[in-house]
Parts: C-alpha cells; sequence; structure tokens
C-alpha cells in the first residue's frame, strides 16, 4: 500500500536581494576577479612596480601573473615598460588614469553593496 506524500508549506520569508548599489552598474568583472584586484591595488599606492615585485607581493606564480596583467593592459587599466638590466628582461608595471577610475569605482560599488547589506 502506497501512501501519496503531501505537500508542507512553510512560509518562509523570500530572500532579499541587495540591489547593486541602489541600482548602479554592475562590478566590474575585469577588476573583480581576486588576482587582478591584487595588481591594481598595488599599483595604485606605487608609482610602478616590477613583474619580480608583483609576483612577490602577490604571491603567486609566474605564468598567473603574467596571464592577469595582460589582461589589465589589453583594457587599458596597466600600462607595461619592458627593457633590459644587463641581460636580465625587467617589465615595468603603472596603474593608467583608466585603471585608477575603474579601481575608484569598483571600490565606491563594493561600499555601497557593504553600506545596503549592512542596512538589511
Amino acid at each position: 500500500m502506497k501512501m501519496a506524500k503531501q505537500a508542507v508549506k512553510t512560509s518562509r520569508p523570500r530572500p532579499q536581494v541587495v540591489s547593486a548599489a541602489a541600482g548602479a552598474r554592475s562590478l566590474d568583472r575585469l577588476i573583480h576577479e581576486r588576482l587582478r584586484l591584487g595588481i591594481v591595488s598595488a599599483l595604485s599606492v606605487n608609482d610602478s612596480l616590477t613583474f619580480k615585485d608583483l609576483k612577490k607581493i602577490l604571491g603567486t606564480s609566474d605564468g598567473n601573473l603574467s596571464v592577469h596583467s595582460r589582461k589589465l593592459e589589453d583594457a587599458g587599466y596597466v600600462s607595461c615598460e619592458k627593457s633590459f638590466e644587463g641581460r636580465l628582461p625587467r617589465s615595468e608595471y603603472r596603474l593608467t588614469e583608466r585603471g585608477r577610475a575603474a579601481l575608484e569605482d569598483y571600490l565606491s560599488h563594493m561600499e555601497a553593496i557593504i553600506r545596503a547589506t549592512r542596512h538589511q
């Protein structure tokens, strides 16, 4: 003998959705990635950093840093000047004005999300 299961209705409150900074643009996905956020953050407080400096600060591999810094460079957020010190290649990175503005927008957006979440 099979008994039919009855669905039990529970009255749960509907989940609240925090609007992305009260209707502002969506997060900059390019900067939102952890390593790229680290790169632009490190460059925002330094005039320039070498590849070696960034690698050490961020604790990442050559390959990861290379890929992510290239994405930021392609977007115009970071500039890279390549030269040689003796026979060793040297890559020096700087945050561009566009990159600085994108980071400021990103941080403002995150602060708005934090404020909205705390007031929920």
